[in-house]
């Protein structure tokens, strides 16, 4: 399976960078100096089957919860064996990378993209802004080798 389309460039990382980054990510969710911005409804998601919709996905799997509270619940409990690739918007290169993961709920499955952009470094720390432009039911099933340090 390959999501990426060609306005993205796409690598895979050492795990040991991805360790870091998932890391870096939970010790921000859990130090709350980083905002969560869940994309429930997108452009793109107009072209799209309903049930591969973020909003869909989130409503499915989350249905009586905050969904911000949900999608960063979920993202703390990233493992590097779900992780994909990592992307490079070419639209906006000055923009951090994109990183992609899937995951397994029940028998569906969800693939998960997400940017952490430094807002502000202040006296009082670090400010960071989890986007979560992907969180959504997959139209393709994965396969094995989609997951360069697991398996789904």
């Amino acid at each position: 399976m390959n999501y990426i389309k060609d306005k993205n460039v796409s690598k895979i990382e050492e795990a040991l960078e991805v360790s870091t980054y998932i890391s870096r990510l939970v010790y921000a969710l859990e130090n709350n100096n980083a905002k969560v911005t869940f994309q429930k409804e997108r452009q793109v998601d107009k072209n799209r089957p309903i049930q591969y919709t973020n909003k869909y996905t989130e409503a499915q799997l989350f249905p009586h919860e905050d969904p911000v509270a949900a999608i960063k619940r979920e993202l703390k409990t990233l493992k590097v064996e779900e992780y994909i690739e990592t992307v490079k918007d070419i639209r906006f290169p000055q923009k951090s990378e994109m990183r992609v993961f899937g995951r397994c709920y029940g028998d569906k499955e969800v693939y998960i993209k997400i940017r952490v952009e430094l807002i502000q470094a202040s006296v009082g720390g670090v400010n960071n802004t989890i986007f979560v432009m992907s969180f959504h039911f997959t139209s393709v099933k994965f396969k094995k080798t989609d997951f360069p340090y697991g398996k789904k």
